[in-house]
């Protein structure tokens, strides 16, 4: 399998390759969105590896991490899509492997009979304390060589990106 770092000079070689037959084309910009690209593949192949002992994928893991942090630990099956980005289905999908697992439950709001909560249950909340810090070392071993000040940088220019990315999304609305 080629290391990350062998990626990354193929696709520097090939970004500058498009760039000489295509010159308008904005290299700078498309390798940035290559390497995020190729780096969140690299992290999410990292945290399905370690979930998968526990019998959970990021999606499932995301959802109990959403309602986990929840104050009253608990969100609607359309808060968990939005927040997850998946689609109904596989939300259904998800929570109907989480309550066989005794993780969550579903059920009707007190205030709204039609309206569902999802909740994680105590059984859940032990769940998550166990599989989460044994990811705290490798966590923090991908930012080695990170300073504060890199990591707050790095924060901020991602919160910039994503602020750009909405503002396309807005724009593309009717």
């Amino acid at each position: 399998m080629a290391t990350l770092a062998n990626c990354i000079v193929m696709m520097d070689e090939g970004i500058d390759r498009v760039g000489e037959l295509v010159p308008q084309m904005p290299a700078a910009e498309a390798r940035m969105c290559r390497l995020m690209l190729m780096l969140g593949a690299t992290i999410d192949r990292e945290l399905e590896a370690k979930l998968k002992p526990n019998k959970l994928n990021h999606s499932e893991f995301l959802t109990l991490m959403i309602l986990y942090s929840r104050p009253d630990g608990s969100s609607t099956p359309g808060e968990l899509c939005e927040f997850t980005t998946q689609g109904a289905t596989n939300m259904t999908r998800i929570a109907n492997a989480l309550v066989k697992r005794a993780l969550i439950t579903r059920g009707s709001s007190k205030d709204d009979r039609r309206r569902v909560l999802i909740r994680i249950t105590p059984a859940g909340r032990r769940f998550v304390q166990k599989v989460l810090p044994p990811m705290f070392p490798q966590v923090g071993a991908m930012f080695t060589g990170f300073s504060a000040g890199d990591m707050r940088q790095f924060d901020r220019l991602l919160r910039k990106l994503a602020g750009n990315l909405d503002q396309l999304g807005e724009q593309r609305l009717p």
